[in-house]
């Protein structure tokens, strides 16, 4: 049995009493945290909270993202010394009024890039946990909190969750203000969050939101487009047997008929991301020496790209919306691979973003649905594709998803 992997349900955290939850979530990073590390900073163990739907749930929050009290280090070297922020972050605000607790700041990766901290895989010792919000994805899978908050640029957040087998939600672009988040670049940047699974995801939406809980929707098969993108060998033959079972169900799964435009998409991301992170981080670009090599070159390759190529990639990604929207108007969700295969071994990189990279630029958003895994044991994970602001009825395709994959 592997002691680092245990995430803690949400649901049953909430439907039962929530007295010491905050204690045990201490308990059992204290635990695991030594192996994990998943952790930069704890808060100040906080008075319990009844108020709000979640009434007390533990939270970790990724250290791009500010803390009323806590620093806001993103990763870097550049950040050390931050001083402690003034105020919460937009997004910490909205989750403390559901009832969500702060306990610390997560691992990121440096400024939400490619260059890894020292974070583990929970679910698979010794592989990469994913970047760039690799301590909020591990936290959640090793059961120190049932609630992380992520962001995603390219795959920062579906990505870890497929790697740590747990589920997570990529929210619309602009779904809710980046006030007080250190971001890479404007016109990708989304918020993220991980739970257990979808189910608890639906719940934790719920209460942002107030929109109805997803899970209790009527169990209804979807319409969905199978598209596969890059996946590798063990991801194409898990997401084989996944459709054949939705089918059985009484899914219908048609292939997606749009597979080179996704493609282009694909290619136009990076540029999009590169020219716009240069033009964010401009006064991190000056102390490019300073920085990872991943970081640098990013910034550097987008300091040198012409606007007009920018342009150019923007179009691109218009184009594809329009296309991409009417398809989705016709199905419930588009069903793909969250990532190309498992974690990979090692914890120096943290894996290929680029199943979520056209996803992310056309701004919709993204469902990681766990429970499948290699033949030894590793977690491979599903993503669903939804509407522009439709993220309750994306959950519901979800949960339907979950439940059936899981028998």
């Amino acid at each position: 049995m592997n002691p680092l992997r245990a995430p803690w349900s949400l649901r049953e955290l909430v439907t039962g009493p929530v007295d010491g939850a905050l204690r045990r979530s201490r308990e059992r990073i204290a635990e695991t945290e030594p192996r994990l590390r998943a952790w930069v900073e704890f808060a100040e163990a906080p008075e319990p909270v009844v108020s709000g739907p979640l009434g007390g749930v533990p939270l970790g929050v990724k250290d791009i993202i500010d803390v009323a009290g806590l620093p806001t280090r993103c990763g870097s070297p550049l950040r050390a010394g931050a001083p402690p922020a003034r105020a919460d972050a937009a997004i910490v605000t909205a989750w403390r009024r559901a009832g969500a607790v702060p306990v610390g700041k997560t691992i990121t990766t440096e400024f939400a890039f490619f260059s890894p901290g020292p974070t583990d895989n929970p679910s698979a010792p010794g592989h990469t946990p994913g970047g760039s919000s690799s301590g909020s994805a591990a936290a959640v899978a090793s059961g120190q909190v049932p609630l992380a908050l992520g962001s995603q640029t390219a795959g920062s957040v579906i990505r870890p969750a497929a790697f740590c087998g747990v589920a997570a939600l990529v929210l619309s672009h602009g779904r809710f203000p980046v006030d007080g988040v250190t971001g890479l670049s404007p016109s990708l940047d989304s918020h993220g969050f991980y739970t257990a699974g979808v189910g608890d995801l639906a719940l934790a939406f719920s209460a942002l939101t107030g929109e109805p809980d997803a899970a209790a929707a009527p169990p209804v098969p979807p319409r969905l487009l199978l598209w596969t993108g890059t996946a590798g060998p063990a991801m194409r033959e898990a997401l084989t047997a996944a459709r054949d079972r939705l089918v059985a169900a009484g899914a219908v799964v048609e292939a997606f008929p749009e597979e080179r435009l996704i493609a282009e998409v694909t290619a136009a991301h990076p540029v999009v991301m590169a020219y716009e992170a240069a033009r964010e981080l401009v006064d991190e670009l000056a102390r490019a020496p300073e920085l990872s090599a991943p970081l640098a070159n990013l910034l550097r390759t987008g300091a040198r790209t012409p606007e007009a190529e920018y342009r150019r990639a923007q179009e691109v990604v218009r184009s594809a919306a329009g296309t991409v929207a009417k398809l989705l108007r016709s199905c419930d969700a588009i069903l793909g691979p969250a990532a190309p295969g498992p974690a990979p071994a090692g914890l120096a990189a943290t894996g290929d973003p680029v199943l979520s990279r056209p996803w992310q630029a056309l701004g919709a958003p993204q469902l990681a649905v766990p429970g499948l895994s290699t033949a030894d044991g590793l977690p491979l994970g599903l993503q669903l594709i939804g509407r522009a602001r439709e993220e309750t009825a994306l959950l519901a395709t979800g949960c339907w998803v979950e439940r059936t994959l899981a028998g």
